[in-house]
């Protein structure tokens, strides 16, 4: 039996930092803060403390792992690895089901910002369309972009960040009131929310299979890219609710166009809505990279069809999961509005990472990196983030994974018979 073709590894240390970076900042900082300021006020500066310290854990984890394990796949193969099938199946069933949903949530989100009225959905397919193409001609043009998108959303948020601040409304830090006013519930429930803005670093891992010298570029590119979102986002929070205040940021669809808007600087509105667009876009071009990824790695492993372990000749891309990735996409985009899908993306992804943290604890001495106590603190931080979403993400999130469970159990079968 011949093993499967490879992807090539092209990717550099700064190619897989801008992956991650793109791949959270896009989901955080235009989606995440005011569904946490309605559920914590300005508790959700605590639940985003509370998030930074589980994503650590997490990233350290995955960042212990994938220096072992430098393939495609991401957690999907950490499970396999170390705790056995079933744990690694859920993992990447749960990964590529809440991240496809993810990705339908991000093109709408970047239409909203930029399609005119009644085309938004047309615009979306559009984008979803260009960026697969991007894709499909390789990793290194995925990089590219999401550097030239990267830097895009950083200097519309700076600009953002300076306008608010210096603007006619001064920044009234006293009045944001008690940071538990809303309870520790609602705070955790902040950071589950605000959880959801940390794991685009879970791209990286998943790019196992084309990155240069895996073992020391991942564990530096996930610890990196996790600390410059951190502080863009506490930055970026911290200004909202000194502006905004917890009480208009939750009724906020769009928090910084308020913000500049509130400032005293309606002129910058529109380049803050560009900047939310290519942020969505470039969160959505990362999101296709690694569904893709984890996509092959469960199809050489039978837990999805075999059709999708096809690698371009040419290209060294997965480019069948990436299509047939498109194709779902699309036909969501059409059939249903995904753009509050944040609460059920985070029960899939907290999930992701509870394997993550799990199977890194196995792991010997000789393949160590960081302490046991961060796989415990992560792995505990990932159950109560997950007891504290709201209900309904809970619900369908259950209902995602025993569909997972019914598929593989048939799907096992039929293998076997």
């Amino acid at each position: 039996m011949t093993n499967p073709p490879s992807l090539a590894r092209r990717l550099g240390l700064f190619d897989a930092i801008a992956i991650g970076v793109g791949s959270m900042v896009g989901a955080g900082v235009f989606a995440a803060f005011a569904p946490a300021s309605a559920v914590a006020g300005t508790g959700l500066l605590i639940g985003l403390g509370i998030a930074a310290v589980v994503a650590f854990c997490n990233a350290t984890s995955s960042a212990q792992l994938a220096a072992q394990y430098p393939t495609s796949g991401g957690t999907y193969i950490y499970g396999r690895e170390r705790l056995g099938e079933w744990p690694g199946f859920l993992a990447g069933w749960s990964f590529v089901i809440g991240k496809t949903a993810s990705s339908a949530a991000m093109a709408l989100v970047f239409a909203a910002y930029v399609a005119p009225a009644g085309y938004t959905k047309v615009v979306a397919v559009l984008a979803i369309v260009a960026l697969t193409v991007v894709n499909y001609f390789g990793i290194t043009r995925t990089a590219v972009l999401t550097k030239i998108l990267v830097a895009a959303v950083l200097t519309v948020l700076v600009v953002g960040v300076v306008l608010g601040l210096t603007g006619s409304i001064e920044p009234n830090v006293d009045g944001l009131g008690s940071f538990t006013d809303s309870g520790w519930y609602g705070i955790l429930q902040s950071a589950g929310l605000l959880f959801f803005a940390f794991a685009g670093y879970a791209r990286i891992a998943t790019l196992g299979e084309e990155v240069v010298r895996p073992e020391r570029t991942i564990p530096r590119a996930i610890v990196s890219a996790l600390g410059i979102a951190l502080l863009v986002y506490a930055v970026i929070a911290f200004t909202l609710l000194s502006v905004l205040g917890p009480d208009s940021l939750a009724s906020s669809s769009a928090p910084l166009v308020d913000l500049v808007v509130a400032s005293g600087h309606s002129w910058a509105s529109p380049l803050m809505r560009i900047g939310a667009a290519l942020a969505a876009l470039g969160a959505l071009l990362a999101l296709i990279a690694g569904i893709g990824r984890t996509s092959l790695a469960m199809a050489r492993h039978h837990d999805l069809p075999s059709y999708l372990t096809a690698v371009h000749p040419r290209y060294s891309v997965p480019h069948r999961a990436e299509i047939t990735l498109a194709v779902i996409v699309c036909v969501l985009v059409l059939v249903v509005d995904l753009r509050n899908a944040i609460g059920f993306s985070s029960f899939g992804v907290l999930l992701y990472y509870l394997v993550a943290n799990l199977s890194a604890h196995t792991q010997d001495t000789e393949n160590r990196r960081y302490p046991k106590v961060l796989q415990i603190v992560g792995s505990i931080g990932c159950v109560v983030l997950i007891a504290t979403l709201p209900a309904t993400s809970i619900a369908v999130g259950i209902v995602v994974v025993v569909l997972g469970v019914a598929y593989r159990l048939v799907r096992v079968r039929q293998l076997f018979t």
